[in-house]
């Protein structure tokens, strides 16, 4: 159900379950098979790496501390998180689906400026700007963190810290899907004592089946690998670094290499790690080779050092390793095939390995042992317990430090409605069938609707009328004919087409048997195609006009490719499914268009015989040929002495040279804009210009 739901609906989605259900597992296929553009995000770094995406605030340039809807946080820069590449945005327009693994840990405010930020790339009107959301976690597990001076302002707007309080989501119909099969644990007695942790069903009998683990002074076996399990960072520290000492064997250090950016909150062991012979120690990486010797979270003894190699013992195993790569990664676009492609912008090369005799439960997160020592007298937030716990494969694999009384096992009454909510919740069947068909009627309506192209054409025309109509009229007046021409032949038209797509779903099932709609589907394709290409297309085929005020040139360029960019990737599905539609080929036209970016445009250099390609409006320019020539001077001017070319002369005073085409320095002089001092540094290169047009 929860695969079904992420590759063919468009609901937004809480994938939830209990530890050990495989949630990071259906993430991983998920990767594989998804053909939406799909991005994975998480709230911290150790997570985005083990869940092979990027950190929720680097990936949306999210500066760290709260978020207040519709306020501004004081000494916050307003426009910092705005400040995305082309690249960037360009990832964002094109994103479908969007997925937040440990979940648990978002804060509400976090994920509402996540829809801040797709609003703005994306549809304003819809949250998270219409981009699907899978959100991935168990809330009885770690929760997010509201310090006691960020609460107070938080609670004006949430109701609770958690993600599902957040403002955005709410507006949303999500559904819950919850994986139940347990794959860490087959004892059943052990699978119960666990859900009673978790949800804080504690009877006597639970309470006195599980301190049957508390042994004191345990001491474990010399042929078993077992970890302790701590609240906090020093416990685990210095327990470490106790027993690294008692051990009489010589110290190795091995030093990490780092590349690029990888940052050290993200670091997955030491950066100085120092190892003995007989040293615990546990492996914090899967073997990328196809022996998949050792997986992540697996203990074993160091039993030689050799340079930078080192064997480790895992029962009668012997695993050699010497230093692997760890990488940090940000997406970008791939312009040729529209995909959206991780980039390696760091590394961390070390021995993957830690010293293991501790680690802290929150490091233990999505980690399975085999034996470990639970040191969880001190758990200060709810689901620390359960965690803990929930790392074993089997109870008899569990010890105590210390017992577990009731006041340790907490649970987040917000918490527990929500999974009320959530279980009352989950889709059935015909929900999904219901859902899928949505799904397809929404994504052929939105093929047909026009209605942002055509708000975006008609501030575009805006725009030309208010900045070009002085000098360019003619294309000015092509601007607001085109907006005219769309609304009357896509827009209008799509409306009503809209309306057959909505009357012939509800004929089947499914879209494969639904004859009369897939035909006139087929028969859109070919109208829109053509009809898209012919209005579009002609005013696309235009040369922009030349704009000297860097400002106006950067705000109508900018909507210009906006423009560009949606009309690319209309005329990509049509072409893509002229003869049929599917979702496949609808998801590779989409992406491949709306990632492709614009080559740069090559300007003619001075040795060029071809003069360089512009707009010309015949209403105002009655010697294009002079007015290239000129264009084309100034520039070469212009890089000559590393300046703009409007500060060489403005457009103005070129076309009024290739106008009145003077003959003499008190003719040019008579030109607006020229005075004495363009005449002393440019007169015979301008009269020579205007000579050589007449011969």
């Amino acid at each position: 159900m929860a695969r079904n739901y992420a590759l063919y609906t468009h609901r937004n989605i809480f994938l939830t379950g209990k530890a050990g259900t495989g949630k990071t597992t259906f993430l991983k296929r998920l990767q594989e098979e998804s053909r939406k553009r799909m991005i994975v995000v998480a709230p911290t770094g150790v997570a985005a790496i083990n869940a092979g995406g990027v950190t929720i605030h680097s990936f949306f340039q999210l500066a760290p501390g709260l978020f207040l809807p519709g306020k501004m946080v004081a000494g916050r820069d307003p426009k910092s998180h705005y400040s995305f590449s082309k690249q960037k945005q360009n990832i964002l327009r094109s994103l479908s689906l969007l997925v937040i693994d440990e979940i648990s840990m978002v804060r509400a405010d976090l994920l509402d400026a996540i829809d801040d930020v797709l609003r703005r790339f994306k549809d304003r009107n819809k949250p998270f700007g219409g981009v699907q959301l899978l959100l991935i976690g168990d809330l009885q597990q770690l929760a997010p963190v509201a310090t006691e001076s960020e609460w107070p302002l938080l609670q004006e707007f949430y109701d609770t810290p958690y993600f599902f309080s957040s403002q955005a989501l709410r507006q949303t119909d999500f559904v819950c899907i919850e994986l139940k099969h347990i794959y860490r644990q087959q004892d059943e007695r052990f699978v119960s004592l666990l859900n009673a942790v978790r949800d804080n069903h504690l009877t006597t009998s639970i309470m006195q089946s599980l301190n049957t683990r508390f042994i004191p002074r345990f001491v474990p076996p010399a042929d078993e690998d077992w970890i302790t399990l701590t609240t906090h960072n020093h416990q685990a520290a210095q327990l470490n670094t106790r027993r690294l000492a008692e051990l009489t064997s010589p110290a190795h250090t091995f030093t990490a290499k780092i590349t690029g950016e990888f940052p050290e909150t993200s670091y997955p062991t030491d950066v100085e790690l120092t190892l003995k012979i007989g040293a615990q120690v546990m492996f914090c990486k899967n073997d990328p080779s196809t022996a998949k010797a050792f997986y992540n979270g697996r203990i074993g003894r160091v039993e030689a050092i050799n340079g930078d190699r080192v064997t480790v013992l895992c029962g009668s195993s012997r695993i050699e390793v010497g230093p692997l790569p760890w990488v940090n990664t940000r997406y970008t676009s791939d312009a040729a095939t529209g995909t959206i492609r991780e980039e390696t912008i760091g590394t961390f090369t070390q021995i993957p390995l830690r010293t293991a005799w501790a680690i802290t439960i929150h490091k233990s997160q999505g980690l399975t042992f085999d034996h470990a020592i639970i040191n969880a007298g001190r758990a200060f937030s709810h689901g620390q317990v359960y965690v803990a716990l929930s790392r074993c494969r089997t109870l008899e694999g569990l010890v105590l430090a210390t017992p577990i009384t009731p006041d340790v096992i907490t649970t987040d009454p917000d918490v527990v409605q929500f999974n009320e909510y959530a279980t009352a919740h989950e889709p059935t069947a015909e929900m999904f069938l219901r859902d899928r068909r949505s799904f397809i009627e929404d994504t052929l309506c939105d093929i047909f609707d026009f209605q942002a192209i055509s708000m975006r054409l008609r501030y575009f025309a805006r725009l030309a009328a208010e900045h070009l109509s002085a000098y360019f009229p003619a294309y000015a007046r092509a601007a607001a004919d085109t907006a005219t021409q769309v609304d009357a032949d896509l827009l209008a038209v799509g409306i009503k087409f809209q309306q057959q797509i909505r009357k012939l779903i509800p004929l089947t099932d499914s879209f494969n048997s639904n004859t009369a709609l897939r035909e006139r589907i087929r028969k859109g394709m070919g109208y829109y195609a053509s009809t898209t290409a012919r209005i579009l297309g002609e005013f696309f085929e235009l040369e922009q006009p030349i704009i000297d005020n860097a400002r106006v040139r950067e705000h109508i360029s900018n909507e210009y490719q906006i423009l560009r960019t949606a009309y690319d990737e209309k005329m990509a599905i049509f072409i893509a499914c002229i003869n049929d539609f599917s979702l496949t080929a609808y998801w590779d036209a989409k992406a491949c268009a709306s990632m492709t970016e614009d080559a740069p445009k090559k300007r003619t250099s001075r040795k060029s015989k071809t003069p360089e390609k512009v707009f010309i409006d015949t209403d105002r320019i009655t010697n294009p040929t002079l007015y290239r020539r000129i264009l084309d001077w100034r520039s070469a001017v212009a890089k000559e002495r590393h300046l703009p070319a409007g500060y060489i002369m403005t457009i103005r005073t070129v076309i009024g040279i290739a106008n009145l085409q003077p003959r003499t320095p008190e003719e040019l002089l008579s030109v607006p804009g020229v005075g004495p001092k363009t005449i002393a540094d440019f007169g015979p290169d301008l009269l020579e210009l205007v000579a050589a047009s007449r011969s």
